[in-house]
């Protein structure tokens, strides 16, 4: 391989192929990893004939004075990885410049959720008797009982569900199926919905497009329908935060642990391929029975005031 940047801007196409054939990557993902290294490869000087670490590193630096934040740092480092990667193992190139380079430290995020009356809230809003209100309720029972991500939601067909068993069949990141669990209320609103949904494909006279949840065109949901579609009925619902499908994925999560799920089977029920991806829950759980315990207490923090009157 020539070992120039023009042979790497030569590759690069190669490697996108690569993403989605084989690790099959989403289209979404591909437009990412495709954007970042375009901006690498603008930033790049002409007189470099091979990227070197030195230029990962000044290219950082550069994205951080743009005003870019720590995680979107952190995602463009991650398309060069992978690109490079790519370049030493599938096109036999030794140098491997991004392969020691570090990004800017990430501050811990912990996932704002709901708590258990704030879903109840959520989910017992009266809902219309036609097809949106059928849809939105099943929309959001269906999140919230398989904790699904929201392309997961909007990617999922009619053949996947299998309400006498209560499961679903989803596709997750890298195109991995995985069953997710779907309890009586969730069966019980999509049971609602989906005569809806046929009734409305009969009036539109259109052809069926397989996924679960459609749009009043009879055609597919998008994610970002759904998106919306969470966001309006939290806000019906009088819910204090903005919350979104992956609101609602948090909340399912944590609510398992608070209740003794162990972690593993939660992390098989995310679809994550690391536990520590899943710990962060634990974190959530941990601050919630804190908050109870110093509540609830005698020597809690919020039990100082008081005396019960004896050593």
């Amino acid at each position: 391989m020539p070992q120039t940047k023009t042979g790497a801007i030569g590759y690069r196409e190669d490697f996108l192929q690569h993403l989605q054939e084989v690790r099959q990557a989403s289209p979404n993902t591909c437009r990412a990893y495709a954007r970042d290294l375009e901006d690498f490869f603008a930033w790049l000087p002409q007189t470099v004939l091979e990227p070197q670490r030195i230029h990962l590193r000044r290219f950082l630096v550069e994205l951080e004075e743009r005003g870019l934040k720590p995680r979107s740092i952190q995602r463009k480092l991650a398309s060069l990885r992978a690109f490079f990667r790519y370049l030493r193992e599938q096109a036999g190139q030794a140098n491997d410049p991004a392969k020691l380079v570090r990004g800017p430290k990430l501050p811990k995020r912990v996932p704002r959720i709901l708590t258990e009356l704030q879903v109840d809230e959520l989910l017992s809003q009266s809902f219309a008797a036609d097809f949106f209100g059928l849809r939105n309720q099943a929309i959001l029972e269906f999140l919230y009982s398989t904790g699904c991500r929201v392309s997961e939601a909007a990617g999922t067909e009619l053949g996947d569900l299998d309400l006498d068993e209560g499961s679903v069949r989803v596709l997750g990141k890298g195109r991995k199926e995985r069953l997710c669990l779907l309890g009586s209320k969730a069966v019980a609103s999509l049971s609602a919905y989906l005569p809806a949904r046929k009734q409305l494909l009969k009036e539109k006279k259109r052809e069926d497009p397989g996924t679960v949840f459609i749009n009043r065109f009879a055609g597919s949901l998008t994610s970002r329908s759904i998106f919306t579609t969470v966001l309006a009925q939290a806000r019906r619902a009088g819910l204090p935060s903005r919350l979104t499908p992956h609101g609602l994925r948090h909340s399912f999560a944590t609510h398992l642990l608070d209740r003794g799920a162990d972690l593993r089977t939660v992390q098989e029920l995310l679809g994550h391929k690391n536990l520590v991806t899943t710990e962060i829950y634990t974190q959530v759980s941990m601050r919630r029975l804190r908050e109870v315990y110093d509540k609830a207490h005698p020597h809690g923090e919020g039990q100082q005031g008081s005396s019960s009157g004896e050593d």
